[in-house]
């Protein structure tokens, strides 16, 4: 249960008693269970948005239900997905990195984090109530799969950091438990769009890991983060496409 554990605090804001493990490589040996943070996640999700429909218009249920998203991680993803979207201005590899490493946000992350929102927010407002829960409930739990995957078949960048402590302590088997249970909770939760979405967040995770991967060398903690946040927004999209196909 350390691992459970581990995986809780740093992927939400939950306090915990206790402290972190020691030594860089526990959020790596804890990757497998990520995908039951984000179950409980995408329960706390449904939950708030069960309430926040009832209590108020569409659209202000939708802000508040992505708000609650949001701040129950701490913005930790969104800070990876700014961090690299501010990268790509870079004129090399090491310069990139030293600008995903600034703690202030450029034009470039601010820009892509506004439109990345409101096209989460969009595709969340799009769903039906009897759907919209599911997908809520899968989308977390999909994209907590995509890390143990990224880090397990790409390089890092740095020797140091985040994704290298990350990479060092990630079991032979994670890659597999975390896609698996994501499979069977997208299945239960979607049925056939479930899988389709898990695929192709999957996909997209791997292929944007691969994209930084040419830019700076290998794989951050930041790409990691920003491949979670984009296979989350994959799910949301690819459910709101089956749904108006299946009109």
């Amino acid at each position: 249960m350390s691992g459970l554990l581990e995986a809780v605090r740093y992927l939400t804001i939950v306090p915990l008693p206790g402290r972190p493990a020691a030594g860089g490589g526990a959020l790596g040996r804890a990757a497998a269970w990520f995908p039951v943070v984000g179950l409980a996640l995408g329960a706390a999700l449904a939950l708030t948005d069960r309430v926040t429909d009832v209590l108020f218009s569409p659209l202000l249920a939708v802000l508040l239900t992505v708000t609650v998203w949001k701040l129950l991680t701490g913005g930790i993803h969104l800070d990876g997905l700014a961090d690299c979207l501010d990268g790509l201005v870079g004129r090399d590899a090491e310069h990139r990195l030293a600008i995903m490493r600034d703690s202030r946000i450029g034009a470039f992350g601010a820009i892509g984090l506004i439109l990345f929102l409101l096209l989460e927010i969009a595709a969340v407002a799009e769903l039906a109530p009897a759907l919209r829960w599911r997908a809520l409930l899968a989308a977390p739990v999909i994209g907590r799969a995509t890390p143990a995957l990224v880090a397990r078949l790409l390089p890092v960048a740095r020797a140091t950091g985040a994704g290298a402590a990350f990479r060092a302590g990630l079991g032979p088997a994670a890659p597999a438990l975390a896609l698996g249970a994501a499979l069977v909770a997208a299945a239960a939760a979607l049925g056939v769009a479930g899988i389709v979405a898990w695929a192709l967040a999957a996909l997209l995770a791997l292929a944007l890991g691969r994209f930084m991967t040419h830019r700076l060398g290998g794989i951050t903690g930041d790409v990691l983060g920003a491949g979670i946040e984009a296979a989350e927004l994959v799910v949301l999209l690819v459910v709101a496409a089956w749904a108006r196909v299946g009109r």
